[in-house]
């Protein structure tokens, strides 16, 4: 898993968990959720870094997909793996498929946001609007 989180870290300091213990502010995934929302923010409310963790997870992801890779699968985010932000918050949106196709690849993303403390959902995050509400 070191070259994993060093591509998806970058020169960034990580905030890893090395010692292999779970994250006691992660709860379990129930088995009916259809998509896990992994927020890019930790338990202390700090954004993670760096600003692209969901474009470099997704990326790597891309090969799962439905019908498996094709040629040029690499140039395109998958279906069950896909990057994007609300509000200010960048998130990686995980579908339950992706558990389905490749539970090595589903626990992949989880231990990610495990091992980096980043906040993880079953429901799709709540943004304030401009006023703070």
């Amino acid at each position: 898993m070191g070259k994993g989180v060093e591509f998806l870290c970058g020169a960034a300091p990580p905030v890893l968990s090395l010692t292999g213990r779970r994250n006691p502010h992660i709860s379990m995934v129930s088995q009916s959720a259809k998509e896990i929302f992994i927020l890019g923010i930790n338990h202390q409310g700090k954004a993670f870094r760096p600003s692209d963790w969901a474009e470099r997870l997704a990326g790597v992801m891309s090969q799962f997909r439905p019908g498996g890779p094709q040629p040029g699968s690499h140039l395109g985010y998958s279906p069950w793996c896909v990057p994007t932000s609300f509000g200010q918050t960048k998130c990686v949106i995980v579908h339950r498929d992706l558990r389905d196709y490749d539970v090595m690849a589903w626990d992949f993303c989880m231990n990610f946001a495990r091992d980096n403390e980043l906040q993880v959902s079953e429901n799709r995050p709540v943004v304030p609007d401009n006023n703070g509400q």
